[in-house]
């Protein structure tokens, strides 16, 4: 098949979109060829090698990436998303124009927000009556409401009608969460065209022997609470913090925070105003292929969102990079997650924003046994084998892919 890949980020940006395109060129043997704006997340600048005028068109593993012009996020603040956002639709929509020479077989478009991201898709559809895939990651209009901290329904108001436009013109709607399609549901559209289809780990997390990093810098035999990814509003970091500040007179426990984003500098600011700097450890980011060997020394690890409905409906991507590597998980969320990991015994629960059950939590897991941690390591491993299987996945995409194709 040849397939267009419209998203709002691809390589050199780390997202799963990035292994899905990998296993579809070189494994599976299909074209591909991507749309997607210039790369500038998380840190809200375009990467090094990157600009307006250069790197426009380059080939990737066999992959054709158009990258368009847009304004980059900067700050991450509600403005500068919003013109980022305006600024990849027109930038979007141009190189869609370039593109229309082209005879694709489908059109994939993978969708975290902003949910915008599929206009060009329905642009060229309109005019080539090339089918779309719509892989939704992300619930809008209520994501909106939640991330930007909207104080009036307005916006979300307005957006609903384009949002009921773009899900009406999808042949096949992909939800990453069960949680997502009664919301889908709601907005007019037939049940038929709507399937669960979660994310996966890529290849590369997997259960490993433990890797000594002098990165983390935290005693030997501490019990290692460690978070990975985006350090941002949605995961609560003033609870995690309210947590790692009761029990700070425990020595033994540490916590290490690895990734980047909008709150990183107001949480360096609390840990020395809290005083845990000793057992609080925010290292940075790094890339992909380091994450394992850092995985490997966490004796658990964290998963949090804020309290929202809609965070409640969301299993966070980073979920199935844990189970990948065999960790028991240390939750502080609602709905789904909790559920998951909850009935499968690979980790203790608590309600989103419940800083002192998170403390409570982190101190029995702390003083559990080495049969019970490696119990639950491996209902981990278990679920993920069960539940997110990458092969399974990508196999029963193509599958997708060859059915839209052919018109069933």
């Amino acid at each position: 098949m040849n397939i267009l890949i419209i998203t709002p980020y691809f390589y050199p940006e780390n997202f799963r979109i990035n292994d899905l395109a990998i296993d579809f060129k070189n494994k599976k043997n299909h074209s591909l060829s991507v749309i997607t704006p210039i790369p500038n997340y998380p840190e809200g600048k375009f990467y090094d090698g990157y600009g307006l005028f250069k790197r426009r068109k380059e080939r990737w593993n066999g992959i054709n990436i158009y990258r368009s012009i847009l304004i980059p996020r900067g700050t991450g603040s509600n403005i500068n998303l919003a013109l980022s956002w305006i600024s990849s639709i027109f930038g979007n929509l141009l190189l869609a124009i370039n593109v229309l020479k082209s005879n694709y077989d489908l059109i994939f478009v993978f969708g975290p927000s902003p949910f915008t991201i599929c206009l060009p898709a329905i642009f060229i559809k309109k005019i080539k009556n090339t089918p779309i895939c719509f892989w939704v990651l992300d619930l809008w209009p209520e994501s909106v409401s939640s991330a930007g901290k909207l104080k009036t329904s307005l916006i979300p108001q307005l957006l609903m009608p384009l949002v009921r436009f773009t899900y009406n013109n999808c042949d096949t709607i992909l939800v990453s969460s069960p949680g997502f399609i009664e919301s889908i549901k709601e907005k007019n559209i037939g049940i038929d065209n709507i399937k669960f289809f979660p994310q996966w780990a890529e290849p590369i997390f997997q259960k490993i022997k433990k890797q000594e990093n002098s990165f983390l810098m935290v005693p030997k035999g501490s019990f290692i609470v460690m978070f990975a990814g985006n350090i941002g509003e949605s995961q609560d970091f003033n609870s995690i913090l309210k947590a790692a500040n009761q029990l700070k007179q425990n020595k033994r426990i540490h916590w290490v925070i690895i990734g980047s984003g909008r709150k990183e500098k107001w949480v360096k600011e609390k840990i020395f105003e809290l005083g845990i700097k000793d057992v609080f450890h925010m290292i940075g980011r790094f890339p992909l292929e380091k994450m394992p060997g850092f995985y490997s020394q966490a004796s658990a690890m964290l998963i949090s969102l804020s309290k929202k409905h809609i965070f409640s409906l969301t299993i966070p991507a980073k979920l199935q990079s844990y189970l990948a590597c065999g960790k028991p998980v240390l939750a502080m969320i609602d709905g789904a997650t909790a559920e998951l990991v909850r009935e499968s015994k690979s980790g203790l629960v608590c309600n989103s924003e419940n800083a002192d059950q998170l403390a409570n939590n982190v101190l029995r897991m702390s003083e559990m046994t080495d049969y019970e941690i490696k119990r639950m390591a491996t209902n981990a491993h278990n679920l993920y084998m069960k539940e997110f299987n990458r092969d399974v996945l990508l196999n029963r995409l193509e599958s997708i892919f060859f059915n839209l194709k052919n018109g069933l």
